[in-house]
């Protein structure tokens, strides 16, 4: 009787599990989700409680604390800079050639050789312009004395207007023409257009030289610049005037000046922008070419709280360090600081929120603590 009831009874059971566990996957879900949030609670909780046991139990040296170093936070100046590589040139690098061609028939200077500005540097042959110079005086004198005779007469009512004019108009110009050859012989002498050193001379006496053919390079280095390209990204940083440290590896030398001029224009293949910086160079120690590393300040915060930049941990909720406070019992925990960051340069991060002067931050052992770790802090 009752195993035929057993039997009658089962598919039955069978179907209403069949129709519950069809209806019920959405409950058990929401079941599910009740008691994680349940557990989680009763894991702050029992977080709690351990952490207050402990400092009960402990006197500072208990072996749950984990040994850290701190450092109080406290304002300083922060300032951010970017490095920019440079070549030293100079205005005053000029090739001297000659105005008029001829054979070099002496040079009057050397390589090395300091020079003045209008000084002498070499001299041309000038044989057949001082021949030709010659004859238009003989036949300038003769049209002058033509000139003056045709004058006294016409004053004198004898002879044509017409013959007075063409000797004026002959004497006059040989008179041109004498001096476009004194000018010619004037350029025939190389002089130095400015003042400065002759760095090379291209050519030797008795050489053909001209216009087109380059005679010696004079540098002034005086007074040179260094030029350098910078990203565009700091077009906004970077201005004229903004003081600039320049050190040259070679010279082993650092220099000081201004910035004396940004260009008007981003290179759009490189997306950079020039800076110029003049320098003084009395004792010409920097040359044409040579390689120089540019420093620029970008950004200056007075009273700036900075902390290690490896020190700074992010979760899903953002970034924090950890303090180290008292907790209830007046131990030493860590704590978790969420903070808001700002500038980040060479490993040093600005806090803009989250901290304050005077907090301990931890620097080492930061690693092993969490949240309500308690610490044995080391000086």
């Amino acid at each position: 009787m009752i195993r035929t009831l057993i039997l009658i009874l089962l598919p039955v059971a069978a179907l209403l599990i069949a129709g519950c566990s069809a209806n019920n996957p959405a409950d058990e879900k929401e079941i599910k989700k009740e008691q994680l949030e349940n557990y989680r609670q009763e894991l702050n909780a029992l977080k709690k409680k351990i952490a207050t046991l402990e400092a009960e139990l402990n006197t500072g040296s208990s072996s749950n604390a984990v040994n850290v170093e701190i450092s109080t936070l406290q304002p300083k100046l922060f300032e951010q800079f970017i490095e920019a590589i440079g070549n030293v040139a100079t205005d005053q690098n000029i090739v001297v050639s000659p105005e008029v061609p001829g054979v070099i028939e002496s040079i009057q200077t050397k390589e090395g050789k300091e020079v003045h500005k209008g000084q002498i540097l070499a001299k041309l042959n000038t044989e057949s312009i001082e021949q030709n110079i010659e004859e238009v005086k003989v036949n300038l004198e003769l049209a002058s004395t033509l000139y003056k005779r045709r004058k006294n007469l016409w004053e004198q009512n004898i002879g044509s207007e017409v013959e007075l004019l063409q000797a004026e108009s002959t004497m006059k110009a040989l008179q041109k023409k004498l001096q476009g050859l004194e000018a010619q012989l004037e350029m025939a002498v190389i002089k130095a257009p400015i003042n400065g050193v002759i760095d090379h001379l291209m050519q030797n006496q008795g050489e053909m030289a001209g216009p087109s053919i380059p005679f010696a390079r004079i540098v002034d280095l005086d007074d040179v610049y260094i030029t350098a390209d910078v990203s565009e990204d700091y077009l906004n940083q970077i201005n004229a005037g903004d003081s600039v440290s320049i050190y040259f590896p070679v010279l082993d030398m650092t220099k000081k000046a201004k910035i004396f001029r940004t260009s008007a224009v981003i290179d759009p293949d490189t997306r950079t922008f020039s800076i110029r910086v003049n320098l003084k160079n009395a004792d010409n120690s920097l040359q044409p070419n040579l390689m120089g590393e540019l420093k620029m300040r970008i950004a200056k915060i007075p009273q700036a709280l900075v902390i290690p930049s490896l020190l700074i941990k992010k979760d899903f909720k953002g970034e924090f360090v950890f303090v180290a406070t008292r907790d209830d019992s007046g131990n030493k925990v860590a704590e978790k600081k969420y903070i808001s960051t700002g500038i980040k340069d060479n490993n040093s991060t600005v806090v803009s929120n989250g901290l304050e002067a005077g907090m301990e931050i931890i620097t080492k052992g930061y690693a092993q603590v969490t949240d309500g770790t308690p610490l044995n802090i080391h000086q």
